[in-house]
C-alpha cells in the first residue's frame, strides 16, 4: 500500500483487516458506519452497474472485438453497497463543465436532496483515482471533502484501487496523506485498498480496509470472517510481496506500460475525431462521443450503444451505465486486449463514425459494418434511470 502511494503515507499494520476484494472491504465498511435505509453520497460518474435490470447478459463470443467494461455485467456500487445492507445512495451530480470535479456546492445539493428524501446521511463514498473518470483528485477536492464530513459529522470512505495506475501528472495523493495533519478527522476517514488492478489479480480476492477508527477495525475484524484471504492466496502473496526487487520495478513498469497503452487510445480516437477527458490514472478513458448521437437524450445514447455492440462489434460502457448526467459520454477499457487489438478496435470507430456522418467507407479492418450480433439486442429496452428523470 505504502509504495502504490510513493511512500508518502505511513501504514499501520494494527489498523488494517484483510478482506476477499474490495467488494467485500467496501460493503464491511457500510455494514460497520450505516444502519439500514441511511445513506451515503457518491460523486458521480461512479463505478459502473446496471445492476440486474437494464443490460443484457449476452454470450461475448459474439464480440469480434472487445473494448468491454467487465463492471457493468458483473459489479456495480449499487450492488456492492446496497443490496445486503440496505443502505441507500445518493448521487452529487458533477459536470464536463469543470472536468466532473468535486465541488462543496454539489456536495450541499446532494446533502439536501437526502434530507427531503428524509434519509439521514452517514458518509460520502468516493474513488480515488476516479472510476470511470481516470483522474486522480486534487488536493483542493480532498481538503473540500473532509471539511464537508467534519461539518456535517460523517464519515468519508476513499477506494483507492487504483492508486498504482497513476501513470501521469499530477500525482496521486492518498487521502490519508490528505489527514495528516489533521487529527483531529482521523477517526471519520477509511481506505478500501485490493490488489486486483495494481497488481493485475482480481480471482485472487485480496482486499483491504485501514481506518485509525478503533471501534471501526474491531468491527470489521469480526465481520472479516465471513469473507478471508484464503491461506494459499496468503502464501503465495507474502512470498511475492516479499520481493522488494520485483515491487519495486513492477510499479514502474506498469505504469510505463499503462501511459503507453492510454496514449496509443487517446491518439487514435483523436484521429477519429472523437476527444477524452484528460485523465492521469487507471484503465480507461473517458470519452466523448455527444457529437454521435442522433438525439441528446439517454435514448440517444442508448442507440449509440446498441449500434456499436451490434454493428461494430465493440461493446463499451454507456455513460448512464456509470450514473452520469450527461449523455453521450462512455468508458473505454484500453488495458484487457492486445495493442494490435487496441488498434484495430480504434480503426472500427474511425470507420463507424465516417458511416455516421454519411461518408461512404471501404472497411478494410475487418469491420463488417453489418449485423455481428443477434437482432434481439436492437429490442433492448433503454436503462430503467430514464425513469427517474
Amino acid at each position: 500500500m505504502g509504495e502504490s502511494r510513493r511512500n508518502t503515507v505511513k501504514f499501520d499494520p494494527h489498523k488494517l483487516v484483510l478482506t476477499a476484494g474490495a467488494t467485500s472491504a467496501n460493503e464491511t465498511l457500510i455494514f460497520c458506519l450505516a444502519e439500514p435505509g441511511e445513506a451515503f453520497l457518491l460523486p458521480t460518474p461512479y463505478y459502473p452497474g446496471y445492476g440486474t435490470r437494464d443490460l443484457p447478459r449476452f454470450p461475448f463470443s459474439y464480440l469480434h472485438c472487445t473494448l468491454i467494461s467487465h463492471a457493468y455485467v458483473h459489479n456495480s456500487f449499487d450492488r456492492d453497497l446496497k443490496w445486503r445492507t440496505g443502505a441507500e445512495i445518493v448521487p452529487v451530480r458533477c459536470s464536463s463543465s469543470n472536468g466532473f470535479r468535486i465541488t462543496k456546492v454539489a456536495l450541499e445539493k446532494a446533502h439536501r436532496r437526502a434530507r427531503k428524501l428524509h434519509l439521514r446521511v452517514k458518509g460520502v463514498l468516493m474513488t480515488n483515482p476516479s472510476n470511470p473518470l481516470g483522474t486522480t483528485m486534487t488536493r483542493v477536492e480532498l481538503d473540500t471533502l473532509i471539511d464537508f464530513v467534519v461539518a456535517k459529522d460523517i464519515h468519508l470512505v476513499s477506494d483507492e484501487v487504483y492508486s498504482g495506475t497513476n501513470f501521469d501528472s499530477p500525482g496521486f495523493t492518498s487521502v490519508m496523506e490528505a489527514i495528516q495533519d489533521r487529527k483531529n478527522v482521523a477517526h471519520r476517514v477509511h481506505l478500501v485498498y485490493s490488489l486486483s488492478k495494481d497488481l493485475g489479480l482480481p480471482g485472487f480476492r485480496v482486499g483491504a480496509i485501514y481506518s485509525n477508527n478503533e471501534t471501526v477495525v474491531a468491527a470489521a475484524t469480526k465481520m472479516s470472517s465471513f469473507g478471508l484471504v484464503s491461506s494459499q492466496t496468503q502464501h503465495l502473496l507474502s512470498a511475492l510481496l516479499s520481493d522488494k526487487e520485483f515491487r519495486r520495478s513492477y510499479i514502474v513498469e506498469n505504469r510505463r506500460r499503462i501511459k503507453e497503452r492510454h496514449d496509443l487510445l487517446v491518439r487514435g480516437l483523436e484521429r477519429t475525431g472523437i476527444s477524452c477527458l484528460k485523465s492521469n490514472a487507471g484503465l480507461f478513458c473517458w470519452v466523448d462521443m455527444r457529437h454521435l448521437l442522433k438525439s441528446n437524450t439517454f435514448e440517444g445514447e442508448m442507440e449509440l450503444w446498441k449500434t456499436t455492440v451490434y454493428q461494430v462489434g465493440l461493446n463499451i460502457s454507456p455513460g448512464s451505465s456509470c450514473h452520469c448526467d450527461e449523455p453521450g459520454w462512455f468508458r473505454v477499457c484500453f488495458a484487457n486486449m492486445s495493442a494490435e487489438t487496441l488498434e484495430l478496435a480504434i480503426q472500427r470507430l474511425d470507420d463507424f463514425v465516417a458511416s455516421r456522418h454519411g461518408h461512404k467507407v471501404i472497411c478494410n479492418s475487418g469491420c463488417r459494418m453489418q449485423p455481428c450480433m443477434p437482432k434481439w439486442i436492437l429490442t433492448l429496452p433503454s436503462s430503467d434511470r430514464m425513469l427517474e428523470r
